[in-house]
């Protein structure tokens, strides 16, 4: 059932964004310009002599085509299309001094609302982009061992990493946890020797340090990690999401250069995470600032620790991608935690690290496969969506999502987007000024900058105070009069009534009769003439034509026009809504019309009591139908005396006997028998003897049946017996 619903609101979504996408929009008529070029489909025409008397200012509104129908000028018709505008647009590029992973990267659209226009977005992961890798290490004392493999791994990193890139920095941290109870031992010499055995030396546990920034130089980082010594805390998460918002915001700390940006995040045990500082004492939610002391260490008995949507946007919005690499009893948590981290993977740590370089190099591979084009800072009421062209020649069928996206994508691999913006008409608000927004990579510092105007104001060039044209009582301004506040009328034309028996006598003229509504409460009276509204027409806005029967959702079935609520059909059609055609061609077969079953409705055949199929061509339950009837005609062959009336069960069909044996769809007894219907309406029943070896197989099935082997167990004995007894016997049965 859930499953259903998934699927039902999938093909909802579906449905409703093609209507978007691919759909005409129809235009519903507005009573201003700027109202008009709101509604999708539509243009005004500003000629100022183009409405007859008592039509309103909508029938100005209307689909370019339709006012050049009603004879506007194109030069009066005022309809901005849509506009894309490359400001910048360089090729992609793998050049070093010139690296372009991202292209198109500055555009300007000028939207109507309700059109959505699209654009192209491709992304190419330059060959040999630098990287610079942050190695963030849990120095707890289970990472003893650790520890020790990590000091000689520096080179290894490097030279792996430069099997896909020219130009690689490494940088170190590590983390343990707050310096305060329960997390860590406030006992003097527990404090300064946190370790759990007097065998070993520990140093004081701290929240996290920067031992290393980002560097080249393989030696320093080999002797910096050469010594850290471990350290150790009481409970078993540890503070991970203190170090990774450190690492990440402290761009001139770290040193981070616009280039790939990873984080290798290695524990063996959990995380403390926001809420847990209160076991503490800390209230205080972590800001999300760098607080690194000039040592390189962060107190973290200030802040709580950061919540995962913080990290998630740090590290989003710092372009950092993150690694976790962690022991096997961990994994689970990670596993959970990096789903919610975009731009994360997740690694299997060996319990001493020795498996970390090719870790990292598989989880790089990864992250670099995976291709996520999202969108930020997008205006209220801008719909963003994406269509991912993940390999080369893929077309237009894959579909509309909330971002592109693309996974398994090879080093050197193009990956093309669709991308389109709709002004939302649900919104109904234009763009008071121009908006910026950005589309990026997760994980790449390269965006496509987006600005986004909507064509919502009419420049009609023709505003002219007291115009003559609305007899110098009003302003003219798109082709319709603004009326000082003492007139009305289409140009003005006349006065507004000063008194409640001038107004009362000039709207006498807009009723039918004493009873009726004002313009039939569809328009309004305006110097004693009803000028009606939207689709409603006449003296006295009576008519509408938008008011006929439906059918397939158009209206009188668009076999037809309307006329005042009443459909006027073209040729061959009848039918309040023009549903029913006159024709008969799709009732037609070789014979007679619906095989002579039925009768032909609406160019449909309505078929008979007990016929079916197209064109009534099939019967229902046939073999069952005419049993009675082939049993009287049988009985009726077999006679030598008197011979029965099988009018009764057989109508006007009279069955035909076939000779020799015939295996028919239907069957019984020792007969097999079929019913064919005709085009001329007829029906032909033929009826013959079973074939012997038919015969045979049914009648040992039947004795076998009744043969019990749950009560005579003993009876499989007896099969070979059974066969060759009813194989003799059957000739006998079958001539009796």
């Amino acid at each position: 059932m859930v499953g259903f619903f998934i699927l039902g609101t999938f093909l909802l979504y579906c449905v409703g964004h093609n209507q978007i996408q691919g759909v005409p929009q129809i235009c519903v008529s507005q009573p201003s310009c700027s109202a008009c070029l709101r509604s999708p489909g539509c243009a005004w025409c500003k000629h100022k002599d183009f409405l007859k008397s008592g039509e309103s200012t909508e029938r100005r509104c209307d689909t370019a085509e339709s006012l050049r129908t009603r004879r506007c000028e194109q030069t009066d018709i005022i309809n901005p299309q849509s506009e894309l505008v490359f400001l910048k647009n360089n090729e992609l590029s793998s050049d070093p001094d010139n690296v372009v992973q991202l292209k198109p990267q500055n555009l300007l659209f000028k939207l109507r609302v309700g059109v959505p226009q699209t654009f192209s977005v491709s992304f190419k992961r330059a060959e040999g982009y630098p990287i610079d890798l942050y190695y963030l290490m849990d120095l707890s004392f289970s990472m003893r061992d650790d520890l020790d493999t990590i000091k000689n791994l520096g080179q290894e990193i490097l030279s792996t990493l430069k099997n896909v890139t020219k130009k690689v920095r490494i940088g170190f941290g590590s983390f343990v946890d707050k310096v305060a109870l329960p997390y860590v031992s406030q006992v003097k010499d527990k404090k300064n020797n946190p370790c759990p055995s007097r065998l070993y030396t520990c140093q004081p546990a701290f929240s996290f340090q920067n031992i290393l920034g980002l560097t080249q130089n393989v030696a320093e980082f080999k002797t910096r990690v050469s010594n850290q010594i471990i350290s150790g805390n009481l409970d078993s998460p540890e503070s991970g999401f203190d170090a990774i918002m450190q690492a990440a915001v402290c761009q001139g700390v770290i040193g981070w250069n616009n280039v790939t940006r990873i984080l290798v995040y290695t524990s063996d045990d959990t995380f403390h995470s926001a809420g847990d500082g209160r076991l503490a004492g800390i209230f205080e939610p972590n800001d999300g600032k760098c607080h690194l002391n000039g040592s390189g260490f962060y107190d973290g008995t200030k802040y709580d620790y950061p919540s995962v949507g913080q990290l998630a946007r740090v590290l989003a919005a710092n372009n950092i991608q993150l690694i976790f690499a962690v022991t096997e009893d961990s994994v689970a948590a990670y596993k959970a935690l990096s789903k919610l981290i975009p731009q994360s993977v997740l690694g299997v740590l060996k319990n001493d690290s020795s498996n970390v370089v090719q870790l990292i190099l598989e989880a790089y591979n990864n992250l670099s496969s995976t291709i996520l084009l999202e969108h930020h800072g997008a205006p209220s009421g801008l719909e963003v969506t994406y269509r991912s062209h993940c390999t080369p020649g893929e077309g237009d069928n894959t579909p509309w999502q909330r971002r592109g996206e693309c996974m398994n994508v090879k080093l050197n691999q193009q990956v093309d987007f669709t991308v389109s913006l709709n002004i939302s008409t649900s919104e109904g608000e234009c763009l008071k000024e121009k908006k910026q927004f950005f589309l990026k990579l997760q994980g790449n510092s390269e965006t496509l900058k987006v600005s986004v105007e909507t064509l919502c104001d009419c420049d009609c060039h023709d505003r002219e105070q007291q115009s003559t044209h609305c007899n110098e009582k009003g302003t003219l301004n798109c082709g319709i009069c603004s009326c000082d506040e003492d007139h009305l009328g289409q140009r003005c034309e006349c006065e507004r009534p000063k008194d409640m028996i001038s107004a009362d006598s000039m709207d006498a003229t807009c009723r039918q009769d004493s009873s009726s509504l004002l313009c039939s409460r569809h328009g309004s009276c305006e110097c004693g003439i009803c000028v009606c509204q939207g689709t409603h027409r006449g003296d006295f806005c009576q008519c509408d034509d938008n008011s006929c029967d439906h059918h397939n959702n158009m209206l009188c079935g668009g076999n037809g026009q309307c006329d005042c609520g009443t459909c006027k059909c073209h040729a061959n059609y009848t039918g309040s809504a023009c549903d029913c055609s006159t024709l008969t061609d799709q009732c037609r077969t070789a014979g007679k019309l619906c095989n002579g079953q039925g009768t032909c409705q609406c160019n449909q055949c309505q078929c008979n009591n007990n016929f079916f199929g197209m064109n009534c061509s099939k019967i229902a339950n046939a073999c069952s139908k005419f049993l009675a009837c082939v049993a009287c005609e049988l009985a009726n062959k077999e006679s030598d005396g008197l011979k029965s009336n099988c009018s009764r069960p057989c109508g006007s069909v009279k069955p035909t006997w076939v000779e020799g044996p015939q295996e028919f769809p239907c069957r019984e007894d020792t007969i097999s028998y079929k019913v064919e219907l005709f085009p001329d309406g007829n029906i032909l029943v033929l009826y013959a003897d079973l074939p012997r070896e038919t015969l045979s197989s049914s009648l040992i099935i039947l004795y076998f049946q009744d043969f019990n082997m749950a009560v005579y167990p003993t009876g499989l004995l007896l099969l070979p017996f059974l066969y060759s007894l009813l194989i003799g016997a059957i000739p006998n049965i079958a001539s009796s």
